[in-house]
């Protein structure tokens, strides 16, 4: 076994929830004496901050949201209120994607890009990558933390980084450097292994060793589909720019969180309490200080507006103590019909049933349209060759998947007022190659 910090990765679930409580307290203490939002936070919400002494007690805390971050800066406010420091003290300054309005500006320390850097290591070590390994970074350099994250880590486990930006680089990048890993999204990766296989490059005869699709959730059919077409492993890690930052171990038994680095609780849908372990919930974090540390941008209860679930607090089999998550999905690629969700990694599913890749490039967006009365879904999928494209066995594997284990949806579906329509494409066919951005890939028009 292997590990990056092995005293703290595999630390006993008692003296890990004791070190957990100690970086609250400090953690709170330091929003307290230094972030003019929780200064002001805690005056309104009449809470005294060492009140906050454990784990159970951030209960009695608000939670915050993406919102309150951009009410506290400019220009809704003259100044950043939740930066924590001095601007002599910030190493780089971030923003989220906007795609919600306002992007969320962050400040980091040298401090904050070393425990990035510290969890993107683990996670890395945790999926066998070691000194001798060179990975392609799919990931803009840029605002977005992710790709300078990956490089810090690699750099703390000398590890090579061939820093690419993009998946759209030349093949001869393959046979030139001989990477052993690519770090990039299931479509990037599959997009990346048809090029390849047009230039006469078989993905499976390459140099590449492991793979990690990060970015976005996906489904555990299009993982199987990719790691069948480049005949390695897949693992996932899930981070953001407020600092999540959870890793997959070669296990592939949930996503570790670094516990003693970042806070993670899952509430239920109100937000008012924890649900049990083993209950789907809403994510939401908390930064973790170490006594005497610092941060530019500090976060209490922060709702990720992503779902997820906590699997295990037990020792995994790869010897890691620190809980395990289940991916997370993104709370905005969720909606609503006939008084059932259904998320967009659902709708990859179905379109990932092994049968249909045969005839199909994994490429899909799909639109809902119609009122409370009568919901229609159309699925558009992209074919590998529109003249040799079984449709209705694609249409029969997707709809089987889909309303599989949704009673309620295939009632509708049965009775008329929820229609599943289907598309097929010809490669770049798809309306999202039209736009620009990454893909929306269900779109609710309602």
């Amino acid at each position: 076994m292997s590990f990056f910090s092995e005293e703290i990765e595999t630390m006993d679930r008692g003296e890990l929830d004791a070190l957990v409580d100690e970086r609250i307290r400090y953690t709170v203490h330091f929003a307290a004496e230094n972030s003019p939002f929780y200064r002001k936070w805690f005056r309104t919400n009449k809470i005294d901050p060492s009140t906050i002494r454990e784990h159970e007690d951030l209960r009695d805390l608000p939670i915050i949201s993406g919102k309150n971050v951009r009410e506290g800066q400019p220009p809704e406010t003259e100044e950043f209120e939740f930066k924590c420091i001095g601007w002599p003290e910030v190493y780089t300054v971030h923003e989220t994607s906007g795609t919600s309005g306002n992007p969320k500006s962050f400040f980091l320390t040298w401090e904050d890009w070393n425990r990035y850097a510290e969890k993107y290591a683990r996670a890395f070590v945790s999926q066998n990558f070691t000194s001798r390994d060179r990975v392609v970074v799919c990931a803009s350099y840029g605002m977005n933390v992710g790709a300078n994250t990956m490089t810090l880590a690699a750099q703390k486990i000398d590890m090579t980084i061939i820093p690419m930006g993009r998946c759209t680089f030349p093949v001869n990048v393959i046979t030139k450097y001989h990477p052993t890993g690519i770090v990039g999204s299931v479509f990037k990766l599959l997009r990346l292994a048809r090029r390849m296989r047009a230039e006469g490059l078989d993905p499976r005869a390459s140099s590449i060793k492991r793979l990690v699709a990060g970015g976005e959730s996906f489904a555990d059919e299009s993982r199987a589909f990719l790691e069948e077409v480049w005949d390695v492993p897949v693992y996932n890690n899930y981070g953001s720019t407020e600092g999540t930052m959870c890793g997959e171990c070669y296990e592939k038994v949930g996503l570790h969180v670094p516990e003693d680095l970042v806070h993670v609780d899952v509430y239920n849908p109100a937000l008012n309490s924890f649900v049990e372990d083993g209950e789907c919930g809403r994510v939401v974090l908390t930064t973790l200080l170490p006594p005497g540390g610092k941060t530019g941008t500090l976060l209490l209860n922060y709702d990720t507006e992503d779902t997820s679930v906590v699997l295990s607090r037990d020792q995994c089999p790869c010897g890691r103590t620190h809980m395990r998550i289940m991916l997370p999905q993104r709370e905005a690629e969720t909606v609503w019909v006939a008084g059932s969700p259904f998320n967009r990694v659902d709708l990859e599913r179905g379109v990932f049933q092994r049968e249909n890749m045969d005839y199909l490039t994994g490429e899909y967006e799909a639109f809902l349209y119609g009122d409370a009365e009568e919901t229609t879904l159309r699925v558009s999928m992209e074919c590998l060759d529109m003249s040799n494209c079984e449709k209705e066995i694609v249409k029969e594997n997707f709809l089987g998947s889909f309303l599989q284990y949704r009673p309620l949806l295939s009632e509708a579906h049965q009775d008329g007022t929820f229609n599943i329509l289907f598309d097929f494409a010809k490669p770049g066919g798809l309306e999202f190659y039209r736009i620009k951005g990454r893909p929306k890939r269900l779109v609710d028009r309602r």
